[in-house]
């Protein structure tokens, strides 16, 4: 994978998550601490940014760190097991954390049941 495809795949995850928030680039600048034009640089792959700024990119999304790195490519060809797990991650995101800890008692139950 070469260095821009990089910036763009992770550019393209926050522009997603960013979206899915329902935060313009100027919003997600103010909470990041970061000016918006910034924000679309890095959206398209312009900027390499650094872990720190990625990091506060991260927390003003209120999202995990990792959740930046899982690429958004039209090219992949992601099989019916990984879009079933991502559907799952998006419910469980979601939900409270008394119903992702039921969701969890569920799942070992039905898992340790076969």
């Amino acid at each position: 994978m070469q260095d821009k495809e990089v910036l763009k795949l992770v550019g393209a995850r926050i522009r997603v998550l960013r979206k899915e928030k329902g935060l313009s680039q100027e919003a997600l600048g103010e909470k990041g601490g970061f000016h918006f034009t910034y924000i679309g640089q890095i959206e398209r792959g312009e900027k390499n940014v650094s872990l720190i700024n990625v990091a506060k990119i991260a927390k003003a999304l209120d999202v995990d760190l990792i959740q930046l790195f899982a690429y958004v490519n039209e090219d992949i060809k992601v099989t019916e097991h990984e879009t079933e797990l991502n559907e799952l991650m998006t419910l469980l995101r979601k939900a409270n954390p008394q119903k992702i800890k039921l969701a969890k008692n569920i799942i070992k139950e039905i898992l340790n049941n076969e």
